[in-house]
């Protein structure tokens, strides 16, 4: 983890993320299905970054953005549902993961890195190109994240992620004594 200081104080993190492999993802057409899709642009694969994230790429941004899934049947396929568009550096995406009581993250970190790495793969952006992907607008939490993914298809080097975390809400837990 590197953080970037101004007068001291943190404004912006990076973080290196595991590198992480990718396999197909048996169960597309029903996961299609529950997003109200009839393809990806991209192989549709799933990535274990801490949740079995699984990418389906889609035509332009007002796509992702129109997106009404069906929980229910995203829940019963137990994966974080990342659904995403753009090119070049700019990228909007919306995760997905009802089975862990997530409708819907703004900011998906865990994500970040391998959309980039999927991206890279798949010939959509350069192996060292940081990209910026835009996220929680729908649900009235804007996010921007940063990530890059270094080497090559055969030879993944580097995995990164970067952004700016604000604080939504903060609290007091007192325990009362017995």
């Amino acid at each position: 983890m590197r953080l970037e200081l101004s007068d001291g104080r943190p404004v912006f993190g990076r973080m290196q993320q595991p590198i992480r492999e990718c396999e197909p993802y048996e169960r597309e057409r029903e996961l299609l299905d529950a997003l109200g899709l009839t393809e990806s642009g991209l192989p549709v694969e799933l990535y274990r970054s801490g949740a079995p994230h699984v990418f389906v790429a889609l035509e332009s941004e007002d796509e992702v953005a129109a997106l009404k899934p069906d929980f229910a049947a995203l829940e019963g396929l137990g994966i974080a549902a990342n659904c995403f568009a753009g090119s070049g550096r700019s990228w909007k995406t919306r995760m997905f993961y009802p089975a862990r009581g997530i409708p819907e993250d703004p900011a998906t970190g865990s994500a970040a890195g391998p959309l980039a790495l999927h991206l890279a793969r798949h010939g959509r952006i350069g192996f060292g190109q940081e990209i910026e992907i835009r996220q929680g607008a729908e649900i009235g939490r804007p996010s921007v994240l940063y990530a890059v993914a270094t080497g090559s298809r055969e030879r993944v080097e580097s995995v990164e992620v970067g952004g700016v975390a604000l604080i939504v809400a903060e609290g007091v837990f007192r325990i009362a004594q017995s």
